[in-house]
């Protein structure tokens, strides 16, 4: 038996969405942050997953994929309590939900504009364990690719501007709360903690702001942050 790790990137929604797990039940985890430019390589032993989160459990055995890492650690370290919150149906559908509509929300809230872009990639640099030269070549070069390959297509197919797109997915997370703190209710469900992931990869940012005049969608996020801290 060993301690059991995440292999983690600092600003990876993925990763958030498993580490607010894993700090909110208090686990003993050894959290090992990747190049972002050698994540395969970091990742090997995962044979071909090539991504990250990676959660290695006691037994050493590998999880990969952030929901269903979640839903192992839910089952195995806290009997499937934030699973069982909701009828298995409701947290099935917004769990689906977050997975596709949230993870699609946050490259352009990002790197939207070439100037979004370039703050980004420049933040990144700083908070993920670059090398000298990946960490100046990241920066530099990761950023008008990121926007004008893959943000500028999200942008467009969508229609709508980064900012709205946020707080339309906001607007239809919160009011599925019925007018309880979390979308569990009183306390917290995994689907809290997936939303919560990727909301909680842009706070570094400057665009986080651009969040924060979200009435609704701020006040629950900070009753999270308070379930972390």
């Amino acid at each position: 038996m060993s301690k059991a790790t995440l292999h983690m990137l600092h600003t990876c929604p993925f990763c958030w969405k498993v580490r607010g797990l894993i700090e909110y039940l208090d686990l003993d985890v050894d959290l090992i942050a990747v190049n972002g430019l050698k994540i395969k390589k970091a990742v090997s032993f995962t044979d071909g997953w090539g991504k990250v989160p990676v959660f290695t459990d006691e037994t050493g055995t590998h999880h990969v994929d952030s929901t269903l890492i979640m839903k192992f650690i839910d089952e195995h370290y806290n009997e499937n309590k934030l699973l069982n919150v909701s009828a298995q149906e409701r947290t099935s559908k917004w769990l689906d939900w977050s997975d596709q509509k949230m993870s699609k929300a946050t490259v352009p809230i990002l790197y939207g504009t070439l100037g979004s872009a370039f703050k980004t990639t420049t933040r990144i640099s700083k908070l993920e364990e670059f090398g000298f030269i990946s960490k100046r070549l990241y920066a530099w070069a990761g950023f008008p690719i990121m926007w004008g390959i893959i943000a500028k297509k999200r942008v467009k197919k969508d229609g709508r501007k980064p900012k709205q797109l946020w707080h339309d997915l906001l607007t239809e997370f919160t009011d599925e709360h019925q007018g309880k703190d979390f979308f569990g209710g009183s306390g917290p469900s995994l689907v809290d903690f997936s939303v919560f992931g990727y909301m909680r990869s842009i706070s570094p940012f400057p665009q986080f702001a651009m969040l924060e005049d979200h009435k609704n969608g701020i006040a629950w996020y900070n009753r999270m942050n308070d379930l972390l801290n």
